[in-house]
């Protein structure tokens, strides 16, 4: 796949997400606004949950890294904000190298998380988080 310019992987991330949870039977809503501290609404089964989405390729030794922060700049300095994860109640995370998305509460983790997109080279499978057993919305 053509790599990509930063925000442009923001976007095609979104759009990812929303053709992903379309077709897994979500009303897909947009905010009307980019201050939001989400970037989408979902709706099912009379549930209607917040969604961050993220795009991250896969790194060398073959994981997604997900901070659960953002950052920015002024004329200053560099900031960088934890995430509220009260006023989220799910991750996805589209990987324009598996053409997937994955998903997960991120109060179920701490600062980050990490998903494995490939076996490790030890075959360690315990504590690990492999990224295809995130696939289905939590």
């Amino acid at each position: 796949m053509k790599k990509h310019h930063t925000k442009s992987l923001g976007d095609l991330g979104i759009l990812k997400a929303q053709l992903d949870l379309f077709e897994k039977g979500f009303i897909v809503a947009i905010p009307q606004t980019e201050h939001a501290p989400f970037d989408l609404m979902i709706h099912k089964g009379g549930v209607s949950r917040t969604v961050q989405v993220k795009a991250r390729s896969v790194d060398a030794k073959g994981n997604l890294n997900v901070n659960f922060s953002s950052t920015y700049s002024d004329s200053k300095k560099m900031h960088t904000v934890r995430v509220d994860k009260k006023q989220i109640d799910i991750y996805c995370v589209y990987c324009p190298d598996t053409d997937k998305c994955y998903y997960f509460d991120p109060k179920k983790f701490n600062k980050s998380v990490c998903l494995r997109v490939e076996m490790p080279k030890n075959n360690q499978r315990q504590n690990v988080n492999f990224a295809d057993d995130y696939c289905q919305v939590p």
